[in-house]
C-alpha cells in the first residue's frame, strides 16, 4: 500500500486540514500519515477556539520516523502556522525524499488579497523556498502573487493567470496550478470555477459549475484529492479534472444543507460514491 505523509494542523471540529486529508486520502486506498503541526478544538471560523502549537514536537516526530526506517511515496504540506513550521517541512522533505517520492505543497497563507492572521512578513519568503522543492504547488491567486513578490491582481484575465504560472514554474516547482479561477474565455468555461495548471510545456484547466456558496476547507479538499490521484499514478491533467469534480460534488451537497455549511464542506456525503475518482 502506498503511503503519504501530510504536514498540517488538526481541528477536532470543523472540516479542514488533517480532518479532511486523512479520510479523503484513505478512501483512495492510500495510507495517510498525519504529521500534526497543531491541535485546535475547532476550526478558526468559530468565534473562539483553543490551539496547542506542536512546533517543538515536530523534529522529535521526524527523528523517530526516520529511526524506524519509515518511507513515504509522497509528502504533502498544507497550512503551516509559522515560519519555523515551514522550516520543519523543508527539512522533513529533504530527509524523507527518495527518487520517486512526490512532493505536493499547498502554500496556504492568504486569500482575497490578504494574508491570514498570524502569518508574519517573512513567511512568504520561507514558503517560496519550500515551493521550490515541490513537484506540484497549488496556490490560489493571492498566494501565487505573494510567492512571486508581486502585487495582488484583483480581477486577473487568462493572460495574467498563465503569466503567473510560467513564473511560478521558473522559481523551481516542476508543475504549478492556480485554484479558484473563474470565467476564462480561453477555456470556454464562463460562469464556472476551477483550476488552471502549467507543467512547463502546456497549460490546461478544468472547471465545474460555480455554486453561490463559500465555506472553509475547499482548498484542503482539492489538494488532498489531487494528491491522492497523483500518488495513485494519474497524470496531472487527469488528477486536476478529478479533484475539481470531487470538490464540485461536495460543494453541491453542502449547498443543500445550510445548517452544516459553517462546519465546512460536506465531503463525507459524496466520498463513498465518489471514491473511484481518487483512484
Amino acid at each position: 500500500m502506498k503511503r503519504i505523509a501530510t504536514i498540517q494542523d488538526f481541528s477536532c471540529v470543523g472540516r479542514c486540514s488533517l480532518s479532511v486529508a486523512v479520510p479523503i486520502i484513505s478512501a483512495a486506498g492510500i495510507e495517510c500519515c498525519g504529521i500534526p503541526t497543531a491541535v485546535l478544538s475547532n476550526h478558526t471560523g468559530f468565534p473562539t477556539f483553543y490551539k496547542k502549537d506542536l512546533t517543538d514536537e515536530l523534529f522529535c516526530i521526524s527523528d523517530k520516523l526516520s529511526e524506524c526506517g519509515i518511507t513515504f511515496d509522497a509528502v504533502y504540506t498544507g497550512y503551516l502556522a509559522s515560519a519555523p513550521q515551514v522550516d520543519f517541512a523543508e527539512e522533513f522533505i529533504k530527509k524523507f525524499r527518495q527518487k520517486n517520492t512526490l512532493v505536493i505543497v499547498d502554500p496556504v497563507m492568504a486569500d482575497d488579497g490578504e494574508l491570514y492572521s498570524q502569518i508574519t512578513p517573512d513567511y512568504a519568503e520561507k514558503m517560496r523556498q519550500l515551493c521550490a522543492l515541490a513537484d506540484v504547488i497549488t496556490p490560489n491567486i493571492t498566494e501565487a502573487c505573494l510567492l512571486l513578490g508581486e502585487d495582488y491582481i484583483e480581477n486577473p484575465n487568462e493572460g495574467d493567470i498563465c503569466t503567473l504560472l510560467e513564473k511560478l514554474v521558473k522559481t523551481g516547482a516542476k508543475n504549478a496550478l492556480i485554484t479558484g479561477v473563474e470565467q476564462f474565455e480561453q477555456f470556454d468555461k464562463n460562469g464556472k470555477i476551477g483550476a488552471i495548471a502549467f507543467d512547463g510545456a502546456e497549460f490546461f484547466g478544468y472547471f465545474t459549475e460555480k455554486i453561490p456558496l463559500r465555506c472553509m476547507g475547499t482548498g484542503d479538499i482539492f489538494a488532498s484529492a489531487l494528491t491522492a490521484c497523483l500518488v495513485n499514478g494519474n497524470p496531472l491533467k487527469t488528477a486536476l479534472q478529478r479533484a475539481v469534480t470531487f470538490v464540485g460534488k461536495a460543494v453541491d451537497c453542502t449547498y443543500s444543507d445550510p445548517e452544516r455549511r459553517f462546519y465546512g464542506v460536506n465531503f463525507e456525503s459524496v466520498l463513498a460514491n465518489s471514491a473511484e475518482l481518487l483512484k
